[in-house]
């Protein structure tokens, strides 16, 4: 981080990247984040950390996007990669480098997937982890922390009291700062979607895309990944509008956009079912809200019961149980198909974060128990 207080980005020489990077280079390269190695700030691959990252599916909700009036709508689905959430782009990347830079310990606050996912890395990499959550977070990321090696801390409020307390903590110990965007190579982990959803839409780009923001880096990445292949001569000059999709009970992201402000202001009171992106105010706001601007994007907000709603929609439509998060997204394209700001016929991407399995707290009906002796009425579908 600057000493200004404002992020720094990690910048390439791209005309040197080109003469490698290629759609018929890339192509020959094994299916997971690290084929974009020119790309990436790891100078040595010998300092890798790796759970054996693969490309994340590309899956058509046919079923779903009919009902929603959307002919060719997807989801990219980052439950399936290490530690159940698309966090492990940048663990992966930011603890690699981290290890090639000689850390032996940082400290990060958390909602839970990104302390979860640095954890492991960092464990893997012999890097010891100090991670603050709010007390309030998913009990299974509390879990995945502690069982992963990590030092973990509850704190009695938002992420964003965890960073005041990890800010103390990294200025007396002097402990390396992995919190989001006070280090730079978390976003070029994040930034590896990007280039993957480009490759598996065959080198085009959607009409639009939609993100669940909190602290907006998979946002941001995915902007920056874009960027880079246009100024490499690897990808068409037009921009997807991109969408940031924020809770009601915390959406600072929205206000300003509404407002047509350069970054946001701290919302007070956040909270949402959708824990994720319960981010009262984010480092890289600006970073967010420009991406939106110049791709002609926007920025919504959605409340709990639709989340709800949504996540149980997919599951019953499409087989598929995603986080909250994720359902966000699929509640934001059918209110913006109800707006018409999204056309029937338009190619548009949900961003799908984390495995619903993460979630046990999730409502659903009372079961009913049965006796060892007992039948059930099969009704057949058609």
């Amino acid at each position: 981080m600057c000493r200004c207080g404002s992020p720094l980005v990690a910048r390439y020489d791209l005309l040197a990247a080109a003469k490698t990077f290629t759609r018929a280079g890339l192509a020959a390269r094994e299916p997971s984040l690290w084929r974009y190695s020119e790309l990436l700030p790891l100078r040595d691959p010998a300092n890798r950390v790796s759970f054996g990252e693969q490309f994340t599916p590309l899956v058509p909700v046919r079923a779903l996007g009919k009902e929603l009036g959307l002919e060719r709508l997807f989801v990219k689905d980052e439950g399936l990669l290490p530690t159940g959430s698309f966090k492990a782009r940048g663990a992966a990347v930011g603890v690699s480098r981290a290890r090639e830079l000689g850390v032996d310990a940082f400290a990060m606050p958390t909602n839970g997937n990104a302390g979860g996912a640095w954890a492991a890395y960092g464990t893997r990499a012999g890097i010891d982890a100090y991670v603050v959550m709010p007390q309030s977070a998913p009990a299974i990321n509390k879990v995945e922390c502690v069982m992963t090696g990590a030092h973990v801390w509850l704190v009695d409020g938002l992420i964003s009291d965890a960073g005041k307390i990890v800010a103390k903590a990294v200025a007396e110990y002097g402990v390396y700062d992995a919190s989001t965007l006070k280090e730079p190579y978390r976003i070029e982990g994040k930034k590896t979607l990007g280039f993957e959803l480009i490759e598996q839409f065959e080198w085009s780009v959607p009409d639009v895309i939609l993100y669940p923001t909190g602290g907006g880096v998979g946002l941001i990445g995915i902007y920056k990944a874009i960027r880079e292949l246009q100024a490499m001569g690897l990808l068409e000059e037009r921009l997807p509008r991109f969408v940031a999709v924020q809770a009601q009970g915390c959406a600072p992201i929205v206000r300003a956009f509404e407002a047509r402000q350069t970054e946001s202001t701290f919302w007070d009171g956040a909270h949402t079912v959708a824990f994720g992106i319960n981010v009262p105010k984010a480092l890289g706001d600006f970073l967010v809200l420009e991406a939106l601007y110049e791709s002609g994007g926007t920025a919504i907000a959605i409340d709990d019961e639709r989340i709800v709603a949504a996540q149980r929609r997919i599951g019953e439509r499409e087989g598929m149980f995603i986080c909250p998060e994720g359902a966000a997204t699929l509640a934001a394209a059918q209110e913006l198909r109800r707006r018409d700001w999204i056309a029937p016929h338009e190619r548009v991407l949900a961003i799908n974060t984390g495995t619903g399995l993460k979630y046990p707290d999730v409502k659903i009906p009372e079961l009913e128990l049965l006796q060892p002796d007992a039948t059930i009425r099969i009704e057949m579908r058609r």
